[in-house]
This record gives structure tokens, sequence and C-alpha cells, in this order.
């Protein structure tokens, strides 16, 4: 009777205890949000890291494609391990794989790559090296600062120095008008900024570059409030209905771009852009004349990608860089330190398109239309951060070009 109690009392010891521990972790939780928590994540991205090595050997950034199904490494290797956190690692990933090649790609992807290579709508027809060219990171950054003109359209290109367009593209240079910056933000339209609670992180920094219709009210917590530039595609402004009359696009600077046909001068683009946007662009320009609105010379985003061709182990599609790389290569020219948000994938990382829409799909993550995956390459190649940071914040950053030597 006396051993029944005492194995009761001891049952009841060890239930206040567990309970006082998961209180413990709950108020911890609550504490944090971005940094405030950052000791905590810390610990687990070391665990998931050495819990790793231990069971599958130094399987580091190193590893091959050719080795690997996943470009996040996470899932299958990590569900190979023993121990008690075994359920948390296997529903964790480690970071971007910067060798990833299109057979890290899903089988519908694979398809949808293959078929944009037949399809070549921009009669794409490079003759420069490659694919498959070996750089250091820093003669790829001397690279694209050498090769990637980023210039806006000025009033004195044909056809806008013709009086259907006079007084309509700013006065002021770009450059002048941006300035030169210090610490600067790219922020991605990723899913995975959902709950990140990086919005405070972000604000810090000197100026802030977001893409397309992605707002900051009522996500204020995880992406932040101020726009200093807003990069758009034209499809947007050619046939978002709310773009006219959307606070959203009054505040910062707006750059619109549009593609051309492979390598073509401003007068042959100007007659067949792939989206007419030039109407909305006078009319937005009328109704706020003093706000700046820039068109981004369309021979920008080929000039990138043949870089990006150029390093690439195989073909890539023959298709422009997505907005989300000329907006990093746009801010490496006027930043000293560019930090790029869910560009590269955190632990978040998730299907959902973007943070602000209920839309799935793999594709806006691994990439279809755009050469996306080999896009994330570069950048990871680039980061100059830590794998903890693109772990627990899909954090890379770059040095600006100012500050390159070559």
């Amino acid at each position: 009777m006396i051993h029944t109690n005492l194995k009761k009392k001891f049952s009841c010891i060890v239930l206040v205890c567990l309970l006082f521990g998961i209180i413990c972790v709950w108020k911890e939780m609550k504490k944090g949000d971005g940094y405030n928590s950052l000791q905590l994540q810390t610990k687990e991205f070391q665990a998931l890291k050495s819990l790793q090595k231990q069971s599958v050997g130094s399987v580091s950034q190193s590893v091959s494609s050719s080795s690997i199904q996943d470009p996040f490494r996470g899932k299958q290797d990590l569900s190979r391990l023993r121990g008690p956190s075994k359920t948390t690692l296997e529903n964790s990933h480690l970071v971007w794989n910067k060798e990833s090649s299109s057979r890290n790609l899903i089988p519908r992807l694979q398809k949808i790559w293959k078929n944009y290579l037949k399809m070549n709508k921009y009669k794409v027809s490079y003759k420069g090296p490659g694919p498959g060219v070996k750089f250091s990171a820093e003669a790829l950054s001397c690279h694209l600062r050498n090769q990637v003109n980023v210039s806006m359209v000025e009033a004195s290109d044909f056809p806008f120095n013709t009086s259907e367009w006079e007084g309509f593209l700013p006065k002021e240079n770009f450059r002048t008008k941006t300035g030169l910056w210090g610490r600067c933000a790219v922020v991605s339209s990723a899913g995975s900024l959902k709950s990140s609670q990086l919005g405070q992180e972000i604000d810090n920094h000197d100026a802030i570059l977001r893409f397309n219709a992605a707002p900051t009210d009522n996500f204020q917590r995880d992406v932040g409030t101020k726009t200093t530039i807003r990069l758009m595609n034209s499809q947007l402004v050619t046939t978002e209905r709310r773009f006219l009359k959307d606070s959203l696009y009054n505040e910062g600077i707006l750059v619109v771009w549009d593609p051309s046909v492979y390598h073509t001068d401003i007068p042959k683009w100007y007659k067949n852009p792939d989206y007419g946007f030039f109407e909305n662009y006078k009319s937005y320009r009328k109704l706020h004349p003093d706000q700046p609105f820039y068109i981004l010379k369309p021979q920008m985003p080929w000039e990138l990608w043949d870089i990006l061709q150029e390093m690439a182990p195989e073909e890539i599609q023959p298709n422009p860089p997505s907005s989300g790389m000329l907006g990093i290569i746009l801010m490496m020219t006027l930043c000293d330190q560019v930090d790029i948000y869910e560009f590269l994938p955190s632990k978040r990382k998730t299907d959902l398109c973007y943070y602000y829409q209920k839309f799935f799909d793999t594709a806006c993550t691994m990439g279809a239309y755009h050469p996306l995956l080999y896009e994330k390459n570069l950048v990871k190649f680039l980061n100059l951060g830590t794998d903890e940071d693109i772990y627990l914040f899909g954090k890379a950053t770059l040095r600006g070009f100012r500050n390159i030597s070559c």
C-alpha cells in the first residue's frame, strides 16, 4: 500500500514538472518575435546540424547536386536520423543548394522547363561562354557590375523624345533621385514571410524594395511598413484594374519593367512590348506627377540572363529573369549592403506563393516561366551571411557593387 502511494506521488511530481516545462517553453515563444527568440532558434539550428552530422556524416554545402533529390537537402536525409528529435527534424529542411539543377524539379516542372526551352518566345540566341563557367564570388560580382547596366529610359531615347511623350518621364536621373544608401532590404513576396516576425528588422534598413502588389497594411509585423522603391512588371501596370486607384502604389519610387525580344533596342521594343503598358503609365503620371516613376531599359534583363546562363550547369529557360532577381541587382547598384528576405527560403518554406494571397504552387519557389532556380543558385553563391541566417530568417546578404574591387 505504501509502495503504491509512493508511485502515485512520484507520478504527480513528474506530471507537475512536465507541465511547468511546457509553460516555460510557451512563455519563451510568446516573448520572442524576430531576434527576441534568436537564441532558442539558433539552438534549434545547431542541434539540426549536429544531429545530421552524427547520423549521416559530413553532409556539407558542397555536396554535388547529383547526390541529392531535393535542393533543400532536408526531409530525405534527416528522415534517416534516429533520436528524440526525429519528428522535429523530419519536418525541417536545411538551406538552398547552390548547385541545384533541373534534376531537383518535380516532373511537372521539368516538363514545363523543357517546353519553354523549345518555345523560345523571345528569340534567344545565346552565343556566350558556358553553361557551367566557374567563377569565384569576387569575379562573379565584378562580372555582374561590369556587364549588367541598370539604367532607366530617358527623355532623350527615341521614341520617348517625341512630343507624344513630352513631360511624362521623370526629369531627375534615377540614381540622383535615389541617392546612395548603406544597408538596404529586398523583401520578396513569398508566402514563407507569413509569421516570420521580421517587420522591425526590415524597417531598420536605409531603403526597402518591394514588388508588384505586395502590401504592408495588415502584414506590418512580418514585412515592415516602409517602401522606398516598388518594382513592378508591365503585366500588372497593364491589366491590374486597381493600379490607377489603389493607394498602395502611391508610396516611394516606382519602376516598371517589360521584357523585349532578346537584346533588341528600345525603338523595336517600343513597337512590340510584351504588355502595352505605356498608356496606363501616362495615366498614372497625370494623376501623380510628383511621384517618381521610371521605366527600366529593356536590355538590362537580358544582360543579367546571359550571366545566369553562363554560370548555370545546363540550358535555362529562355525567358527573362524574375522581378525578384532584377530588384536584387538594382539595389546592389545603389547600396553598400543588400539583405534579401525569403528569396532563399527559410525553415518556413511553403508552396504558398504570396504572403498576401491564398495561391499554392511549387513553381513559385522552384521556377517555371522564370529561371528562378538558377537565380537562387547565384544569390546563394554570393551570400556573405550564414546558413543559419537563411534557415531561421530566409535572409541572404550581398555586397553592393561599390564595395567590390575589380
